[in-house]
C-alpha cells in the first residue's frame, strides 16, 4: 500500500531525515519518501497505517501532517 501526505514545516535535509526517521519507526511502514520541494510525504507500508499515527510521528518529528497529497 502506498499513499502521500502534505507536511508543512520541512526546509532542509535534516527535516527529511527527521521525519523519515519518526514515520519510519511505525508498525507496518516499509519505506518513507520524503519530497522536500513539494513538502510531500510517501509512505509504503504492509498494511494501512492509522491517519492518528501518522499525524503523532509527524507531530513528535516537528511538523504538521496537513492532508493527503493530490
Amino acid at each position: 500500500m502506498e499513499l502521500s501526505y502534505q507536511v508543512r514545516g520541512m526546509n532542509c535535509d535534516h527535516c527529511v531525515q527527521s521525519v523519515t526517521k519518526t514515520v519510519g519507526a511505525l508498525p507496518a511502514v516499509g519505506s518513507v519518501q520524503v519530497d522536500l520541494p513539494t513538502g510531500t510525504v510517501t509512505v509504503t507500508s504492509a498494511a494501512a497505517v492509522p491517519l492518528d499515527d501518522l499525524r503523532a510521528a509527524v507531530d513528535d518529528a516537528g511538523f504538521e501532517l496537513i492532508g493527503a497529497a493530490r
